[in-house]
């Protein structure tokens, strides 16, 4: 077993907990058949793998579409606030070694990185947005385009006043209401 397989268990424990999010969230993925989906996953293991460390992480994947060219299931975070396990992390590596005074312990893009799923683009985010209200309390990372970046900056998300606003903060900083939302196709 790879460091990226989960155990026949793991598997079992996380195919439940997908389904049951699956079927009480419809809404999400109106006319996709939960059968097809874990059909994909079982023939992709490594992305289950992904999928479990962004539930692991606080992130309640669940699908919120399919791609009909490449015959792909699209999965988001979606839990209520910004993923738990993933906050008070600035955007990424090179702005953690800017930091000389109270560094964060990880930085988003690395986060993503290891566990092999992306960051949501604003776009996405605001996709996810229609699905329901998330980031009410917290905000979340966006993947940020590199002239903000080349700047020193980063951007990020949330949702208040029943309205989806975007902002921007050094990509050095980091907060414990803010994290990041990931997006993985299987």
């Amino acid at each position: 077993m790879t460091n990226k397989e989960l155990s026949l268990e793991q598997r079992e424990e996380l195919f439940n907990i997908l389904k049951d999010r699956f079927e009480k969230n419809m809404n999400r993925h109106e006319g996709i058949e939960w059968a097809k989906v874990q059909a994909k996953l079982e023939a992709n293991l490594e992305k289950l793998w992904s999928l479990n460390e962004m539930e692991q992480t606080g992130g309640e994947p669940d699908v919120v579409g399919h791609d009909e060219e490449t015959n792909e299931y699209i999965f988001y975070d979606c839990s209520p606030e910004s993923p738990k396990g993933r906050r008070s992390v600035c955007y990424d590596r090179e702005a953690l070694e800017s930091r000389k005074k109270h560094k964060p312990e990880n930085n988003v893009i690395d986060m993503a990185a290891a566990m092999g799923i992306e960051l949501l683009t604003e776009e996405q985010y605001r996709e996810l947005q229609k699905l329901g209200n998330f980031d009410a309390k917290t905000s979340s990372w966006v993947k940020t385009p590199a002239n903000i970046r080349e700047l020193g900056g980063a951007i990020f998300c949330d949702r208040r006043y029943d309205t989806v606003f975007v902002y921007h903060n050094g990509a050095d900083s980091y907060y414990a209401a803010r994290g990041f939302r990931g997006w993985l196709s299987v």
